[in-house]
């Protein structure tokens, strides 16, 4: 880890997806010295670069009028962080003792102290669990309508789930695709009555009741899925142009656990509007606590708040 032995850093940030990052660069030019924990490689939403490392073209971030790739996004992301002197430690945060100051985070390998910390540890979109699901993530297979509806304009697409997320992005959805069909594994809804009225009373979308995807279909792109129903048992191909996996978001909180407050859905609690969490100089940031927002561009927001309570809070306490 880069700092030496007895060492303590001003700011920890742990994970380094848009909210990570940004914290990194506001933290360096502050010349808090940050040291990020930004997790390892794997194909999981906790990898160095959070859930953008999974995402092929990202269109919505301000400042690319062309669009950039969401690998690309997060590169630049550390290169400006690595800039201001932020330093990067390519492991997993194992353990976090916030029980007395300055604090102690762990990985693997190594265990740093910090006077704050800013948790900025993401969340993952539940999926399907099949193999070509993975394969095809990016390339008509989606978890976020609001990033990815506008590139299925004219065309038929999918969105599979049955709560209110679901009926929220079918109908977000219908106002690009000529048809939605909105899969479901029972014949009953979970959503809020207004949401169900509001789907079922829109005329471009359609249910697939009491049924499952069991296959996405496609050799460099999504062209059809495999549908089964549960109560027959027969399966039906389904051509469409995209889908959409609507069937909830986890966040990344376990290492958490007994040390932070948590709503009843995992998410970390914060103050106000701020991001100040129930231990004082400990900050969470992005979709480790948004359950609503989930955007690049809110998590980077985020960070940037998170970052500049963590200064004035240090500035106060020193």
């Amino acid at each position: 880890m880069a700092a030496a032995a007895g060492d303590v850093r001003d700011v920890v940030i742990i994970g380094s997806g848009p909210a990570g990052l940004t914290a990194a660069i506001y933290a360096a030019r502050a010349n808090l010295r940050p040291l990020v924990i930004e997790g390892e490689p794997s194909s999981s939403s906790d990898q160095p670069g959070g859930q953008l490392m999974l995402t092929t073209e990202v269109e919505n971030y301000p400042g690319f009028p062309d669009g950039i790739m969401g690998p690309d996004l997060m590169h630049a992301f550390k290169a400006q962080a690595t800039r201001f002197g932020a330093e990067f430690v390519t492991e997993k945060a194992t353990g976090v003792d916030a029980s007395e100051r300055p604090f102690t985070v762990a990985t693997y390998s190594h265990s740093v102290k910090a006077r704050a910390v800013i948790v900025a540890t993401g969340a993952r979109a539940l999926l399907l669990g099949l193999e070509n699901e993975a394969r095809l993530m990016g390339y008509g297979v989606s978890t976020c309508a609001t990033c990815d509806g506008f590139f299925h304009r004219g065309f038929e697409i999918a969105v599979v789930g049955g709560g209110d997320s679901a009926l929220e992005e079918a109908l977000f959805l219908s106002k690009f695709a000529t048809k939605v069909t909105l899969i479901h594994r029972r014949k009953e809804l979970r959503a809020s009555r207004i949401m169900q009225d509001r789907a079922l009373a829109n005329p471009k979308i359609e249910f697939l009741w009491d049924s499952v995807v069991v296959d996405v279909l496609g050799d460099t792109s999504l062209e059809s899925l495999k549908v089964r129903n549960v109560v027959t048992g027969e399966d039906t191909i389904l051509a469409v142009h995209g889908l959409f996996v609507a069937i909830g978001h986890v966040p990344n909180t376990d290492l958490f656990k007994g040390v932070l407050d948590m709503e009843d859905t995992g998410y970390l609690r914060t103050v106000g509007h701020g991001t100040w969490t129930n231990v004082e100089g400990v900050f969470a940031c992005g979709d480790v606590q948004d359950h609503v927002y989930r955007q690049a561009i809110t998590a980077a927001g985020s960070g940037c708040m998170a970052a500049i309570d963590a200064e004035r809070w240090l500035a106060e306490t020193a």
